[in-house]
């Protein structure tokens, strides 16, 4: 009997019915994009309000694509850290409203290690551990020690901005639409990455497998509206506009590779796991598999489709149930960033 996972962290309303062999039946997505667009980025009042409105409709579609019955579920499972309160609160009512009517297990479940899990689906059995994690996504850039897949050890990440957040603001200063990476990377495609020498803050540091984006952002606005520059002055265009996405794309790249060969040699492991919504990124992509090679290492990335937030990737609740971790009544949510749900104790 398959599970009902449910996903709704950010600005993002998902669901997903999972049998015990890893088997999506059923998936369904339901994005809050034009919804933010106009601001460029999640308000989380929006956000939590659009989950209460579509949570339940995208429950029943998926379970109607599985071609069950909620009767036919064995467990529910619902990602509980970490993200914005709001929209966490949201998915976690609905399942404890589905698990308690039908009395069914509970399970909570660690929305990044959630985003590991997503290799497993897509790469099955040359998924092992212990093993190297990176997270990149809009909310969250980190890198993990993954020593199982529900036991992560934060070995460092971003001490401002995550990388798909500066993707936002970099598409915002250029013009383009949001969310921002798409945008940029389609628009870098034409664009020369070493047109402008972009800083890579902390890349060159050796002590710390950390990451900063927020003084990248800076060097682009001052590029795209130099200082004394008229407050109405347009985005630039055309070549220069590409040149300048692909100048920012590859910084940012540039300064996420760099650490992920410093944990290699610092750990010794050689398989990386990928998961996040910059994932999708074929420069970072084809940037990280260079460096695998370099370091004699296997990286491992899902398929686009399960980098972005889904519920499939709730998965990974199968591994608590079958350690017998289902939850409880009291089970509740854990807010925040990558950063502070370990501070909390979530990771």
């Amino acid at each position: 009997m398959p599970l009902l996972a449910i996903e709704s962290t950010c600005d993002e309303t998902a669901a997903a019915v999972i049998s015990r062999g890893r088997e999506v039946l059923g998936s369904v997505v339901a994005t809050q994009e034009a919804l933010h667009a106009r601001w460029r980025g999640v308000v989380p009042e929006l956000a939590a309000r659009a989950h209460v409105e579509r949570i339940l409709p995208v429950i029943d579609e998926a379970v109607a694509r599985a071609g069950i019955g909620r009767h036919d579920l064995e467990a529910v499972a619902v990602a509980v850290r970490p993200g914005l309160v709001g929209s966490l609160l949201v998915g976690l009512a609905a399942a404890k409203g589905i698990a308690l009517g039908l009395g069914l297990p509970l399970v909570g479940y660690d929305h990044l290690a959630a985003h590991l899990y997503a290799c497993r689906l897509a790469h099955g059995a040359r998924v092992r551990y212990p093993a190297l994690g990176l997270v990149v996504s809009g909310g969250h850039t980190g890198f993990y020690r993954v020593d199982t897949p529900t036991r992560l050890e934060r070995l460092g990440g971003t001490i401002d901005d995550a990388v798909g957040e500066a993707f936002d603001k970099a598409a915002a200063l250029l013009g383009l639409g949001y969310p921002g990476g798409p945008w940029i990377e389609r628009s870098a495609v034409d664009g020369d990455p070493r047109r402008h020498r972009l800083p890579r803050p902390l890349a060159a540091d050796r002590e710390r497998l950390d990451v900063s984006f927020s003084g990248l952002k800076t060097a682009l606005r001052v590029l795209v509206r130099p200082p004394g520059s008229p407050p109405d002055l347009p985005p630039p265009t055309g070549q220069a506009r590409a040149d300048l996405a692909a100048s920012f794309e590859q910084a940012a790249v540039d300064s996420i590779v760099a650490k992920v060969s410093l944990a290699m040699e610092r750990t010794g492991l050689r398989l990386l796991l990928v998961g996040g919504g910059v994932a999708a990124n074929s420069r970072l992509r084809a940037a990280l598999v260079d460096c695998g090679d370099r370091h004699g290492a296997e990286v491992l990335v899902p398929p686009p489709a399960l980098c972005t937030d889904n519920a499939a990737m709730g998965a990974i609740a199968w591994e608590h149930l079958d350690r017998g971790e289902a939850a409880g009544a009291l089970l509740d949510v854990v807010p925040g960033t990558d950063r502070t749900a370990r501070a909390r104790g979530a990771v």
